[in-house]
C-alpha cells in the first residue's frame, strides 16, 4: 500500500483518535494542535495525556504547533476542530493547502450565530470542491481499544470517498460511502440533541421505554429538518443516522449525553459544560435549531422542551410531561405506500 501524507487538525479526543487509526495502517500523519507541551508529551510518550491518557498512539504520527507544516503537500486533511473555532482555523488554510488536496470535516456541529454546517464554513473559507464529511457512531475510546467499529465518509466527489476509505479503512473500522453530504453531516449534528435528551431521562430514573420514545421520535425530528434542508430521507435509516443516534444516545462514554446526564442531577447548564472538560457540541446545536423551529414553524416538540430546559432553566419533568400531552400525530411520516 502507498505511503500517504496526511495532516489531522484538532488535538482534543476525536482528533487525536483518527491520528491514530490513520497511523496504524501504515500512513504518517503530522498532528496540528496549539499547544507545545501537549506535542511534547506525544511525540515523547506516544500518549495524548489531556484526552485520552492511557491509549498508546501510533509511531506514524508526529505532533506538530506548526500550521504550515501540517496541511503542507498532504494527500489529505481530517479537520476535528470544534465548532467554535472551526472557521478561525479553515480561514487559515487557502493559500497553505494544494488545490488537489482532500479536506474531510470531522466535526459534528453547527456555526454559532449563522448555523452553518461544518463543510460549508470548509468550503467558504478554502475554496475548494474537494471537501468530505467523516460521521457516523464513532466513540472515541472504543475506536483506540480496536472494537470492530463503521464510519461514513460523505461527498458528491468521487475521488473524496475513495481516498478517505482507503487511508482509513483497517481490519476494525469500515468506512462506508455516502453522496448525499448534507444529510450524513446533519445527521451527525443533530443527533446530539437527543443524547443530551436521554442522558438527562437516565439521571431522572426513567427507563427503555423512554429512551425508545426519544429515539425514534428524534430520527422523526431530525428527519423533518434535514429534508426542509434538501436531504435525502433514506440517509437517515443507515449507519450516519441511526446508527450514530443508537451509539450516541445510550453510551455515557458520548459528551452529549454525559451533560445531559449531570443537568438530569440538578446541575445547572454551566455546571454540566464545566465539569465536561471538552467541548458539547449538542448544546450549541440545541440552541440554534430552536432559532430555526421557531422562525419557520416546525415540529420539533423535544428540540423545544431541551431548550426550555437548558436555557430558560424549564424544570426537566414538566417539560417531559408537557410534550407527553401533546396532540398525537402519526407514528411513521415519511412512507413508502
Amino acid at each position: 500500500m502507498k505511503e500517504f501524507e496526511i495532516g489531522v487538525l484538532g488535538g482534543g479526543t476525536f482528533g487525536t483518535t483518527i491520528a491514530h487509526a490513520l497511523s496504524i495502517v501504515g500512513n504518517r500523519v503530522e498532528f496540528w494542535m496549539r499547544g507545545q507541551d501537549q506535542c511534547d508529551t506525544i511525540n515523547n510518550k506516544r500518549e495524548n495525556t489531556k484526552y485520552l491518557p492511557g491509549y498508546k498512539l501510533g509511531v506514524n504520527i508526529h505532533a506538530t504547533t506548526s500550521l504550515k507544516l501540517a496541511v503542507k503537500n498532504k494527500d489529505i486533511i481530517f479537520i476535528c476542530i470544534p465548532s467554535k473555532s472551526f472557521r478561525a482555523v479553515a480561514s487559515k488554510l487557502k493559500g497553505l493547502v494544494d488545490p488537489n488536496t482532500v479536506l474531510v470535516s470531522c466535526t459534528k456541529g453547527m456555526e454559532e450565530n449563522t448555523n452553518m454546517l461544518m463543510s460549508d464554513v470548509l468550503f467558504e473559507e478554502s475554496g475548494s470542491s474537494n471537501i468530505g464529511v467523516l460521521s457516523g457512531p464513532n466513540l472515541a475510546r472504543e475506536i483506540m481499544q480496536g472494537m470492530p467499529s463503521g464510519t461514513v465518509i460523505a461527498s458528491q466527489q468521487p475521488r473524496v470517498i475513495e481516498l478517505t476509505q482507503t487511508v482509513l479503512s483497517s481490519e476494525y473500522l469500515r468506512v462506508y460511502g455516502n453522496k448525499d453530504k448534507d444529510g450524513v453531516e446533519l445527521s451527525g449534528t443533530l443527533k446530539n440533541m437527543y443524547a443530551v435528551a436521554t442522558g438527562l431521562v437516565a439521571a431522572l430514573g426513567m427507563g427503555s421505554n423512554t429512551l425508545s420514545l426519544i429515539m425514534t421520535r428524534g430520527i422523526s425530528e431530525i428527519s423533518r429538518y434535514s429534508i426542509s434542508m434538501g436531504a435525502d430521507p433514506m440517509t437517515f435509516i443507515g449507519l450516519a443516522g441511526v446508527g450514530d443516534l443508537i451509539a450516541t444516545c445510550t453510551s455515557p462514554l458520548s459528551r452529549n449525553y454525559r451533560v445531559g446526564y449531570q443537568i438530569g442531577e440538578g446541575k445547572s447548564l454551566k455546571e454540566a459544560v464545566e465539569s465536561l472538560g471538552e467541548v458539547s457540541e449538542g448544546v450549541n446545536t440545541i440552541h440554534g435549531v430552536y432559532q430555526r423551529v421557531k422562525s419557520e414553524n416546525l415540529h420539533m416538540p423535544m428540540v423545544e422542551a431541551l431548550y426550555e430546559i437548558l436555557f430558560e432553566n424549564k424544570e426537566p419533568r414538566e417539560a417531559i410531561r408537557d410534550c407527553m400531552t401533546m396532540v398525537q400525530k402519526d407514528d411513521v411520516e415519511f412512507s413508502a405506500k
